[in-house]
Formats: structure tokens, sequence, C-alpha cells
């Protein structure tokens, strides 16, 4: 099986991730680029079983693996300017596969994914007593109950490169209603996208719709570990 790699390297200002470009969800960091590359073959597995036990049926099957880079993305940063610079913000990728189309296929598959990423988050968190939703850690940015509420607030921050939601002020407060507030608009817009061509450059970065579900589940995937590793 082919899988098209697009490798980004400087994310975060300190590693690379590796990135399925044709499996939205399925990602790996390392060190470097050579270290991401290497840990995409243990993801994809895990991919593959998380989405065949979601469907409730062998949906994928990540035999016999081709690997194959074909893009890499340099992280940069900008000043208000728009000038490289080496401190500001940071510029992500996109790579040329961000700028075909979502079919109508795979924005229903992206649903699904979406779905089931954000049941799995609610699985873990949903019980969790007041004093463990705000529990500090040591070197921890934030609480789990902080955690919600910033995978919230950057979806809310996706689709607004795009015009799709309103001001950041008119969020609910509570992480939990913000979630679902923000998630709802992006299972409602979403279908609006496939066949979309549009790509929008804001504050210094690109976008597309194939690039706002790439990040979204990303993101979500990305801190069910990152509460999982707390818990």
């Amino acid at each position: 099986m082919l899988i098209r790699i697009g490798l980004e390297n400087g994310f975060e200002s300190r590693r690379s991730i590796a990135w399925a470009l044709d499996y939205p969800g399925a990602f790996a960091y390392g060190r470097d680029g050579s270290e991401a590359l290497l840990n995409m073959p243990q993801a994809l597995v895990r991919y593959e079983h998380w989405v065949n036990r979601h469907a409730g049926e062998p949906r994928l099957n990540m035999s016999h693996l081709d690997l194959r880079l074909v893009e890499t993305w340099e992280v940069y940063c900008i000043n208000e300017a728009f000038e490289v610079v080496p401190e500001g913000l940071e510029i992500n990728s996109f790579f040329r596969d961000d700028w075909r189309p979502l079919t109508e296929e795979e924005v229903r598959h992206g649903l699904d994914l979406l779905s089931w990423s954000r049941a799995d988050l609610l699985a873990i968190v949903r019980d969790l007593p007041a004093e463990k939703l705000d529990q500090t850690y040591e070197g921890q940015r934030w609480s789990i109950r902080g955690i919600l509420a910033h995978v919230a607030t950057a979806e809310w921050w996706y689709l607004n490169r795009f015009g799709l939601m309103g001001e950041r002020s008119s969020l609910p407060k509570d992480p939990f209603q913000r979630l679902e507030v923000v998630r709802q608009r992006l299972m409602e817009v979403l279908p609006s996208l496939a066949g979309s061509k549009q790509v929008l450059g804001v504050d210094g970065e690109l976008w597309s719709p194939r690039k706002l579900l790439r990040r979204a589940l990303w993101h979500e995937m990305d801190h069910i570990g990152h509460i999982v590793e707390l818990l």
C-alpha cells in the first residue's frame, strides 16, 4: 500500500512531524525528520486499528506499506511585516497536496473520523472529578480542563481562517460547551467544502479545506494522547 508522506521540520520550534497525506489523523513525531519517518509505520498500524475498531469493519488494511516522502516543509517565522525572522509567528506546512479539493467521499470519511476522535476524548474526560480536571502538572502549561478549552479554541481558530465562525469572545466559557459548539459548526460546514478549490492566505499562512481537516484531526488526537499521559 502506497503511503504518501509530507514531512514538516521545525514543528513547534523543536521537532519534526510526518503526515500521512491520504489518511487524516495519521501522523508521527520525531526529534528530526529521519526519526519521524521511522516512527510512521507504527503510527499507521495504530491508526488502522483505531479506524477499524470504530468502523466495526476492516475499512483499512495497512499491510505491505510503501512509504514515500513526497514533500518536505521547513517551518519558518515571520514578523508583522511578513519578513522572515529567527523568532516570531510560526508558519506551518502547506503542502502541494493541500491544494487538492476534498472529495465527497473524503468529507464523509472525515466526518466519521471527527466523530470517533471526539467520542474518544469525551470517554476519557467525561467522568473525571473537578479536582482531576483542574489539577496542575509540573512542566505543563495547562490542566486537563485547560487542554479541553485549548482544543476547542484551536478548532475555532481553524474555522476562523475561513471566516466560518464568529468572534472568539462569543464562545462559551465552559470547555465542554465550547467543544460542543465549535465541533457542531465544523461538522455543519465541512460537507459544503467538498469540491471547493478555495485557498486562503491569513496572517502569512495558507489554508485550504484539506489542511483544515488535517489540522483539526491531528490536534484533537494529539491532545487525547496528551491527556492520557497525564492520567
